[in-house]
């Protein structure tokens, strides 16, 4: 696919915070509140160690950081509404007072953004690319701040892998514009590791820099993930080199937020890199 030049895009608002795209590489440290997400699942389920983590990665470095009450690891098991507020409530409030970066939450549910917004959080983060629920959009234009919008199928089934990843997002980028969302504050996600095999998600690195046709700032998420451990033929914990590669060749390839758990290691990597990039 011929590439098109990405214009320079706007700044977006997030609540006091603002992102100017293209001066830097922005870091995302991934919060898990789960019992069974695919890396840390357990570690952090707990308030005080879930603060105190959160506390950590922005000490680190950390931009942004991102909570997730519901695993979307493949395979798991969905939970309530319910469920998932008794995971994620009792911890936001306090990092929202507490921490002194943009707070996202990576939930598909409206109910739950809607509540997570009212509590303080700055973005939402949906992997479902708003697909999941209807209400969803409305949702995140009445409290006016950015969205995520993640590529993900159900089926790793392709013809065109690159030209069809770029058309969903596309209508995820109409879906939020009809509901009212700002074009300044959408975000795009190609999805590493949703709905594509180990081959897709090493494309899908290679040929990055075709997202820039979006004209969107682009968001990266390989943290960790099994196309690094199939590679190598590393365990989850052992795999901060192969994300590192995959960070600073997901920069050189456009991607403007970097989503990762060892955010000190990559912290570094992405000033690396953008000292090479952004020059």
């Amino acid at each position: 696919m011929e590439q098109t030049p990405r214009l320079p895009l706007p700044e977006t608002e997030c609540g006091r915070f603002r992102f100017a795209w293209g001066r830097k590489t922005y870091i995302m440290g991934i919060l898990n509140l789960t019992p069974d997400s695919f890396s840390d699942g357990g570690v952090f389920n707990r308030k005080e160690a879930a603060v105190r983590r959160a506390r950590q990665m922005a000490d680190e470095g950390a931009d942004i950081i991102d909570v997730g009450a519901e695993s979307t690891r493949p395979g798991a098991v969905p939970v309530t509404p319910a469920e998932e507020a008794d995971r994620l409530f009792p911890v936001l409030g306090e990092l929202v007072e507490e921490i002194g970066v943009p707070i996202s939450v990576d939930t598909s549910k409206a109910v739950i953004a809607e509540a997570a917004l009212a509590a303080g959080a700055h973005l939402i983060n949906d992997v479902t690319g708003l697909k999941g629920d209807p209400a969803m959009a409305k949702t995140i234009a009445r409290a006016g701040v950015p969205v995520v919008v993640m590529h993900n199928r159900a089926r790793p089934v392709y013809a065109d892998l690159l030209g069809e990843i770029i058309a969903d997002l596309r209508e995820s980028i109409a879906i939020a514009r009809a509901a009212g969302i700002p074009a300044a504050k959408i975000i795009v996600d190609p999805g590493i590791g949703f709905g594509k095999t180990a081959e897709h998600n090493l494309v899908v690195m290679q040929r990055l820099r075709e997202l820039s046709c979006l004209q969107k700032p682009v968001l990266l998420g390989p943290s960790r993930k099994s196309f690094i451990g199939k590679v190598l033929d590393l365990p989850v914990e052992q795999r901060v080199e192969g994300t590192a590669a995959a960070v600073a060749l997901g920069i050189a390839g456009g991607a403007d937020i970097v989503r990762v758990h060892d955010v000190a290691a990559m912290v570094r990597v992405a000033r690396m890199a953008d000292a090479i990039v952004r020059r």
